[in-house]
């Protein structure tokens, strides 16, 4: 049967008519599904019992559970999360004092092959539908009230996956996650996060995409980044640029550019020079982020490269923070994402 987060609210109203029910109970059965994420229809104790009978006879839930809940010493938690076919992904909550931030899979897998991201060893199995993403927030959100008094307050999606490549279903839950009659969450307090495919980011600006976007750029020189990251054989540097070009222009936002330090790879002044020239076309804050072992040959850039790193561009007025690897002792970390067979 289908899952009845997959019909539209037309087909749910339908439904109703056909069975004799009342139209207003379209808005309460969805309420329950996307404002409280109820996983049954027993759940639904608003609707007659006769109602809940009906749907449950002629639709099912294909629920998302959680498998496995590891925690890190700085208190960051990994989730491994059983989809309704067995395939299994990961989605990690990092909180501070103030906020938790849930990191959010798109799909089971990835396409993209990142030669230092752990996830792209899996290749790609499938993309999740959008109540499969739905999920992870409604299940996430709950463990992060039990375990650190909070809800989530910022989503980004730079789990598994590259978002983009499943553009309907992000979409969709993106649409789902900000209404203010469902969960209401502020746009700008999501980040989408690409390798950058070109096209597809132009298709953001056209859709006037409400929240931000990081772009995972992790080398300026094209020829070296086409080595380690195959999504750049078909597109050159101009052809990005444009596009980032193209989605300032029409929305506005500062664009975050993510840039895995890597040693003796993409550390040194000349790289950031090169960092810099690609960045001069649009606004932008860079972050920087800490390589996280994920058994390839990679190393951490040193201290002394990252600080001259950081040095070239501050003195360009670049806005630049570092991001401090939390979750490392788990796996949870940027580009540790994985499923594992001992956590299932």
């Amino acid at each position: 049967m289908e899952d009845i987060r997959h019909i539209s609210t037309q087909e749910l109203l339908l439904f109703l008519e056909e069975n004799g029910e009342k139209k207003f109970r379209a808005g309460q059965i969805e309420e329950w599904l996307w404002k409280k994420g109820a996983g049954s229809f027993d759940e639904m104790t608003n609707l007659p019992v006769s109602l809940r009978q009906k749907l449950s006879e002629n639709f099912s839930f294909l629920n998302t559970v959680i498998g496995r809940r590891v925690q890190s010493s700085d208190g960051t938690a990994k989730f491994i999360f059983r989809l309704h076919d067995g395939r299994e992904i990961e989605g990690v909550l990092i909180p501070t004092e103030t906020r938790v931030t849930a990191c959010i899979s798109t799909q089971v897998g990835c396409a993209m092959g990142c030669k230092f991201c752990a996830t792209g060893t899996m290749g790609f199995i499938r993309n999740l539908h959008y109540s499969e993403i739905f999920d992870q927030y409604i299940l996430m959100n709950r463990e992060a009230q039990a375990l650190y008094g909070l809800s989530i307050s910022n989503i980004v999606y730079m789990g598994m996956g590259e978002p983009l490549l499943n553009y309907d279903n992000v979409m969709r839950s993106v649409e789902i996650l900000t209404s203010p009659k469902v969960q209401g969450l502020s746009p700008s307090r999501i980040t989408l996060s690409t390798v950058g495919i070109a096209k597809v980011i132009k298709q953001l600006a056209d859709d006037d995409f409400k929240p931000e976007v990081a772009l995972s750029l992790h080398c300026a020189d094209e020829l070296k980044r086409r080595e380690r990251m195959p999504v750049t054989e078909h597109q050159t540097f101009e052809m990005l640029q444009e596009a980032l070009s193209y989605l300032y222009e029409k929305t506005g936002k500062r664009i975050t550019i993510e840039y895995l330090l890597l040693k003796n790879w993409n550390d040194s002044v000349a790289d950031a020079k090169k960092l810099h020239r690609f960045c001069r076309n649009f606004p932008v804050k860079i972050n920087l982020i800490e390589y996280n072992a994920t058994g390839t040959e990679y190393q951490k850039s040193p201290e002394a490269n990252v600080r001259a790193f950081i040095d070239f561009l501050e003195s360009k007025n670049m806005v630049v923070n570092v991001r401090r690897s939390r979750g490392q002792d788990i796996d949870a970390a940027c580009g540790q994402l994985v499923k594992k067979a001992e956590l299932t």
